[in-house]
């Protein structure tokens, strides 16, 4: 990504992150409207519009900036030395910034209040733990994709993971920092109490860490050949 200008990635990343609040917040105050009390619909409703706008928006802006969305995404990318930590500073704001303004777009969307502080607690230990998991599993994903040179395949594998993580974590997988405090301004079906923030915060920089210990030593900077003949499959021919 170092050929494209930092300015023309710190905006992908800001709009990307809008938009990916917007899906999030849009979709589960939409799941709420069509499927009152049905909590069960209301969220295979907001599971699956967020795993097929996340394919969308990857393949928006992944050839401008990587498609990062997420702090954690951008902080273990610098640790590889995908990007620089500058970067990494450059991307966070932005990524923070974008899913605000993309959570109050979602509120005046659906005629809700711009800014409403979401009174939904979610800092129970399961979903810290739950947390955890998720954002392990998310960066898991991605970084060995891209370490394996298979990076082709992320925005399928990504939307999939978040789609099933939905349902497989009990905090439904936020597993992103930016996304957390965006989700802070819609006391809506998608939204967490300021109060819960930064227990989440913690426990995905826990996940993240993790991942970045797991990532290492799996995939320990693969050559392409290496990677080729790994992630290639072989199949045996048959007698002629």
């Amino acid at each position: 990504m170092a050929q494209v200008a930092l300015w023309r990635r710190i905006i992908a990343e800001l709009l990307g992150s809008a938009f990916l609040a917007a899906i999030v917040i849009g979709s589960g105050i939409a799941a709420q409207q069509l499927s009152p009390g049905t909590t069960g619909l209301e969220l295979l409703e907001n599971a699956v519009a967020t795993g097929a706008g996340l394919f969308a928006i990857i393949l928006m802006f992944a050839s401008v900036s990587g498609a990062h969305f997420n702090p954690v995404v951008s902080l273990v990318d610098a640790s590889f030395g995908g990007i620089s930590w500058r970067d990494a500073a450059c991307y966070i704001p932005a990524q923070v910034v974008g899913c605000i303004a993309g959570a109050v777009v979602a509120n005046v969307m659906f005629s809700e209040a711009a800014i409403s502080i979401s009174t939904h607690h979610r800092a129970t230990g399961p979903h810290l733990l739950s947390e955890g998991i998720a954002t392990l599993g998310l960066l898991l994903v991605i970084f060995s994709l891209a370490r394996t040179g298979r990076s082709l395949i992320t925005p399928a594998a990504v939307a999939a993971y978040i789609t099933a993580a939905y349902f497989f974590t009990s905090s439904t997988s936020f597993a992103n920092p930016a996304i957390t405090i965006g989700r802070m301004f819609s006391n809506t079906f998608a939204g967490i109490a300021p109060s819960s923030v930064p227990a989440f915060i913690v426990a995905q920089l826990l996940g993240a860490t993790v991942a970045l210990l797991v990532i290492r030593a799996l995939f320990p900077g693969l050559t392409p050949t290496e990677a080729e003949e790994i992630f290639t499959p072989s199949y045996e021919s048959g007698a002629s």
